[in-house]
């Protein structure tokens, strides 16, 4: 009798842990549609970056740390160090919103292209947290899409793109970046 009670009671625990497994597994696999019209966070800003050339100390937002001589003329190779002001506008002495922090380097010998990856690092009253954005900048391209992946604080799992246009571009000194970010999931 004993025996049967306890071939019962293992039947009845086996059965609620695959039901249990059963729904865990669909709620996993459930996926949250995505309208890419309807951003749940939008904002518009604008990256400054000047490269460091030996004069500039006090004004530099960037460095070269690797760029290999005779690779081509692409800047193949080259890998920058950043950490430039993100503003609401197009003046590089307005108040900064944000810090990119990151790096970026040439990886194309046949065309100007660059990899980024960086964080936005926020901390204002508007803002607290960061913002994590990687992806390829095809330079010749009017617009560039890179990937949001992540985030902290105010951004907390954020997920996105940061659309990048070319706002200002003075050979290797300066150039400044439109970003767009649109945030399609936002916790």
């Amino acid at each position: 009798m004993a025996f049967l009670v306890e071939k019962q009671l293992f039947k009845a625990l086996f059965s609620f842990f695959l039901l249990v497994l059963l729904f865990s597994d669909t709620v996993l696999s459930f996926r949250k549609t995505i309208d890419q019209k309807k951003p749940c966070k939008h904002f518009s800003f604008y990256f400054h970056d000047i490269l460091y050339d030996g004069d500039n100390v006090a004004n530099a937002t960037s460095a070269a740390i690797v760029s290999p001589p005779g690779l081509g003329n692409f800047k193949f190779g080259k890998f920058v160090i950043f950490d430039g002001p993100i503003t609401m506008d197009k003046n590089y002495l307005s108040k900064p919103v944000a810090r990119a922090q990151g790096f970026y380097f040439y990886d194309m010998k046949m065309d100007f292209n660059s990899w980024f990856s960086y964080t936005l690092v926020f901390n204002s009253t508007e803002h607290k947290g960061t913002l994590n954005i990687m992806g390829a900048d095809l330079m010749m391209e009017p617009t560039r899409d890179l990937s949001v992946v992540g985030g902290t604080g105010d951004f907390f799992m954020a997920r996105g793109i940061a659309t990048f246009v070319t706002d200002l571009f003075q050979g290797a000194k300066y150039f400044r970046v439109k970003m767009d970010v649109k945030l399609y999931e936002c916790y």
